[in-house]
């Protein structure tokens, strides 16, 4: 049996990385590592790092490692999507390799059960300009009745986002919704919730298949964080998290929330929060300031919310609403985790 693998990796591109792919024909029957997130036993491969940016064209062999697998929705039969990490001959993670560094964080705090769901929205572009916006220039009406909107005078590209949930579904992704956004030809989905590492993975292998189809359609599925200037909602990843702790009390939730405010944390964490964020993090549009943190309940203009249904119930989790749409998702979990669990498991040990 011949199978086509689509090796699938995030590329050394600055400031924002890009994904890459190419293809690998594997003969031979499926087996259990051909199976979703099975991928231990496909092989390495290698690629040319000097056109990926990241590496020089005098030593420039990099090793794709596979990491997760899922069915190929759009090859269909036993295809394969394989994710792969980046790593350097000797097998020590390339820098450009974000995976590399959460796992450990992951592990450490294990116990404590973390999982998130992120949000993840899209702009799709024509050309330069977000679909629904006039071709010969201009601007289609304000911002009002685009958000889970119904017909072809608020909505664009539907058909696409169809598509893509679809495949992603085939895929045996962790998808949990979609609906359309503030801004016309501005869309979401959600993975989640589940656990750093797969909420990651599940969500890079989601991005390759948006942009592969939206491809077909000779549009571009941008991620970038204000992708029309002015008085137009940006783009971002809002994230929610929660630990074993913070679904069963409150006190967990505000010691996270409060985690998050800490000396220097809010910096540390907005500056590797995805490229753009002073221009979308205004305090305008549904959005704090970038150099400013707050949380609330029920409060959109919080850097962090916590939602109306957690502060009745108790228990639950928290929306961190200052992620880009173009985020790393290995570096916004490893983050969170690394904050949020700590000061967790320091106030147990009090």
């Amino acid at each position: 049996m011949t199978i086509k693998a689509e090796y699938i990796w995030i590329d050394g591109t600055q400031p924002t990385a890009k994904l890459r792919s190419k293809t690998r024909i594997l003969t031979g029957g499926p087996s259990q590592a051909f199976s979703t997130g099975g991928s231990s036993k496909l092989p390495r491969w290698g690629f040319d790092g000097s056109s990926t940016n990241q590496a020089e064209g005098h030593a420039s062999d990099l090793v794709l490692e596979p990491v997760f697998s899922c069915p190929d929705p759009i090859r269909g039969g036993d295809h394969l999507l394989v994710l792969c990490e980046v790593l350097h001959t000797d097998l020590t993670p390339h820098p450009s390799n974000t995976r590399a560094l959460l796992r450990p964080v992951a592990e450490k705090f294990a116990d404590q059960e973390a999982i998130f769901g992120i949000e993840q929205e899209y702009t799709f572009l024509k050309g330069d300009r977000p679909l629904g916006f006039p071709e010969g220039g201009g601007y289609p009406a304000p911002q009002g009745d685009y958000y889970c909107g119904v017909g072809a005078d608020a909505i664009f590209g539907r058909e696409i986002v169809e598509k893509h949930l679809d495949l992603c579904l085939a895929a045996g992704l962790g998808l949990s919704g979609i609906n359309a956004e503030v801004m016309p030809g501005q869309w979401e989905f959600q993975v989640g919730a589940l656990p750093a590492l797969e909420v990651s993975d599940h969500m890079w292998v989601a991005r390759w298949l948006l942009h592969r189809v939206a491809e077909d359609y000779g549009v571009t599925a941008s991620l970038e964080a204000k992708p029309a200037k002015g008085d137009w909602n940006g783009a971002g990843a809002h994230t929610n998290f929660s630990t074993r702790a913070m679904r069963e009390g409150y006190d967990a939730i505000i010691t996270a929330c409060e985690a998050l405010g800490q000396d220097g944390k809010p910096l540390e964490h907005v500056r590797q929060y995805g490229t753009g964020i002073e221009e979308r993090l205004t305090g305008a549009h549904e959005t704090a300031p970038w150099d400013a943190y707050s949380y609330g309940a029920s409060d959109r203009g919080a850097s962090v919310r916590i939602p109306w249904q957690v502060e009745v119930e108790k228990k639950g989790y928290i929306e961190d609403r200052r992620p880009n749409a173009n985020v790393d998702p290995y570096v916004v979990t490893r983050l969170m985790v690394d904050t949020c669990c700590t000061e967790l498991a320091r106030r147990m040990q009090v």
